[in-house]
């Protein structure tokens, strides 16, 4: 089960609105639907919320947000953990993905950090990479030399809006993140939208009736005249 929630962003208005910082949306996202808010917490470097009630959890869960900027998010995540006693397994980090498109998202445990820092410093500083991770895609600029710039840069309201899309159906899977339940977790994640009815073909139309049947049909046939001779 997950007890510990960790958004990888940077902090700093000037950076709020960048691909980098799809962690930071997704925390928010979640507060929101647990109605809670994210203090300073200076303890843990960074911005966080104890949930003691929230639907499907044993007992308090914790959403974070480092402030410790994002080659540092494990100081963070590590002094959140070791206090509390969460496991690597009860944690699951939220990052922006650049093997993905906008509009598609992986759930996983465990696994290489795949050049992100802010996985690679949570490595380190838990000593361990089995946490699990919810992998939120921004695309890919196509030329490595131009990652950095490209992750800290806002992305086009398109992108954003697919972006919040997956976060929106991701948070129908947290209750089961909560209970432990994984496997059906990760189906409800990858679940893709079931595809649009076609279109049904247009009823024949119904055959219309001789309002005026022929008065002959109807009359019986004429008999000798009574002014025959």
């Amino acid at each position: 089960m997950i007890r510990l929630f960790v958004g990888l962003g940077n902090p700093g208005p000037e950076y709020e609105d960048t691909r980098h910082n799809a962690g930071f949306w997704w925390i928010d996202s979640l507060a929101r639907k647990l109605g809670t808010s994210l203090q300073v917490e200076r303890n843990y470097y960074g911005l966080c919320a104890r949930v003691n009630n929230a639907p499907g959890a044993a007992g308090p869960i914790w959403l974070l947000q480092p402030m410790t900027f994002m080659n540092l998010s494990g100081k963070s995540v590590a002094a959140l953990a070791r206090f509390f006693k969460i496991a690597p397994e009860e944690i699951l980090a939220i990052h922006d993905e650049l093997d993905l498109s906008p509009g598609e998202m992986k759930f996983k445990q465990g696994g290489g950090n795949g050049g992100h820092n802010g996985l690679k410093d949570m490595q380190a500083q838990l000593g361990s990479a089995n946490f699990w991770r919810l992998r939120l895609g921004i695309g890919h600029p196509c030329h490595k030399a131009e990652v950095s710039g490209y992750v800290l840069r806002k992305p086009p309201l398109a992108e954003r809006q697919a972006l919040e899309d997956c976060i929106a159906k991701s948070m129908d899977a947290v209750e089961l993140l909560l209970k432990g339940e994984m496997d059906r977790a990760l189906m409800k994640i990858h679940a893709k939208p079931p595809r649009p009815k076609p279109p049904q073909a247009p009823k024949p139309p119904k055959p219309v009736l001789d309002e005026h049947p022929k008065a002959a049909a109807e009359s019986p046939n004429p008999g000798p005249s009574d002014n025959t001779p």
